[in-house]
């Protein structure tokens, strides 16, 4: 069974340490929009479910929310109507196309746009009451290095960075990177590659950012941070028709070789974090 630890309830406490994240928790996150990540998350979640695990997507970019965009779904009730009470969290629970469960955040909710107590102790509540009823939890995090992202990713014992070649994507990989090394002390950050050319880019770029993390980020006595690649999702023109027809991949074509990345994407992630 899968749980959350949480420090004292001293507010000044709570406030600096996050909380202890234990089991099957992966926070999918990038430093800069636009990247896919979304598409990864909810792609990966089939890939998953396929494999015959429960999984569950949180949407967890408070404010911005698109998860139900991606997966063409129009929520009655949302992350938000269980933040405030109106409904419990298995009522906000829908299924997905592609066999896996999710729970969608409304879009445009400013007051989510902050880390209030009030936001945290919500989270902290909804990740106690959904962990121990799914195999894996995928949160699909906003972007960025805000104080909402980082305490998602900070629920999470595991973290992949979704990043694509472009030079700006990769700076701001690498800023979310040291970010999660000084703040949250993580030993390992995984990383897929998204609309790679070539194949062994990703494979390449990881080890330039870890060249750079070794240089540039100061390291724990004992415990050094180690990048692993995960992947790389080629660029693929049916990822784009996919997506406008909101449509899951794996499931309009799950022959293409973007699909295919994911499905191994999905192995490797389970050999790795679900023995």
């Amino acid at each position: 069974m899968t749980e959350l630890v949480t420090p004292p309830s001293d507010a000044d406490a709570t406030a600096k340490s996050p909380p202890v994240a234990v089991g099957r928790v992966v926070a999918i996150t990038s430093g800069k929009g636009g990247v896919g990540k979304t598409f990864v998350s909810a792609n990966l979640a089939a890939a998953l479910a396929k494999r015959g695990k429960r999984v569950l997507v949180l949407d967890a970019d408070l404010g911005l929310a698109n998860l139900d965009v991606v997966l063409n779904l129009y929520p009655k009730i949302t992350l938000h109507d269980v933040f405030v009470g109106k409904a419990r969290i298995e009522e906000a629970i829908v299924q997905a196309p592609g066999g896996f469960s999710v729970l969608l955040a409304g879009s445009g909710l400013v007051e989510y746009s902050r880390l209030s107590p009030e936001v945290r102790q919500d989270f902290l509540r909804i990740m106690a009451g959904l962990t121990p009823n799914y195999d894996i939890v995928l949160l699909d995090t906003g972007a960025g290095i805000s104080d909402v992202v980082l305490f998602a990713v900070s629920l999470a014992s595991e973290v992949l960075v979704v990043a694509t070649p472009e030079p700006t994507a990769l700076t701001d990989a690498y800023a979310i990177i040291k970010v999660l090394a000084g703040q949250q002390k993580r030993q390992t950050i995984r990383l897929v590659v998204n609309q790679t050319a070539r194949l062994g880019d990703g494979r390449a770029i990881t080890a330039q950012l870890q060249q750079v993390v070794d240089r540039f980020v100061p390291k724990q006595p004992g415990q050094p941070l180690r990048l692993v690649h995960m992947g790389d999702i080629p660029a693929d023109p049916q990822v784009r028709q996919a997506i406008m027809r909101r449509q899951l991949l794996l499931q309009s074509m799950p022959g293409c070789p973007a699909a295919l990345a994911i499905a191994q994407l999905a192995a490797k992630l389970q050999e790795a974090v679900m023995r």
